[in-house]
C-alpha cells in the first residue's frame, strides 16, 4: 500500500441520493463501500499548505491532471474524502453534497477522523 494511503483514517460515509449526479468526473472512480466492509474503503484528509498570497484555493478537476477542466475548489482547512490515487492526483469528494473530482496531493494531508 502507498505510504500516503496507509495513513488514511476510516470513517463512516452516508451517501446522499443524487449527491454525485451534479458533475461526473471525466475519469470516474469507485465510491462504493459495502456495509460489511472490514477494511477502510476511503479516508479523509484536510486541505493545507495553500499560499495565502496565491490563488487561495486548490482546483478540483474532472480528471487526474491540470489539463482536465476545473469543476470546483477547496480551501485551506476543508475536509475531503479520499477514494483513489493516480500519480500525484487523488480522487476526492468535497463540499456540500459530496461532489466528486480530482485534486493534486501536494496540498492534501493532516488526515482526520
Amino acid at each position: 500500500m502507498h505510504p500516503f494511503l496507509s495513513r488514511i483514517v476510516p470513517i463512516a460515509f452516508l451517501a446522499l441520493p443524487g449527491a454525485a449526479a451534479a458533475q461526473q468526473p471525466a475519469v470516474p472512480f469507485d465510491t462504493y463501500c459495502p456495509p460489511d466492509a472490514e477494511a477502510a474503503c476511503f479516508g479523509v484528509a484536510r486541505v493545507m499548505g495553500l499560499d495565502p498570497q496565491g490563488d487561495g484555493f486548490l482546483a478540483v478537476r474532472t480528471g487526474p491532471g491540470s489539463d482536465y477542466p476545473q469543476i470546483g475548489a477547496v480551501h485551506n482547512g476543508d475536509r475531503v474524502g479520499i477514494y483513489d490515487k493516480r500519480g500525484a492526483w487523488y480522487a476526492i469528494s468535497f463540499g456540500p453534497g459530496n461532489r466528486l473530482g480530482w485534486a493534486h496531493g501536494n496540498w492534501l494531508g493532516d488526515f482526520v477522523p
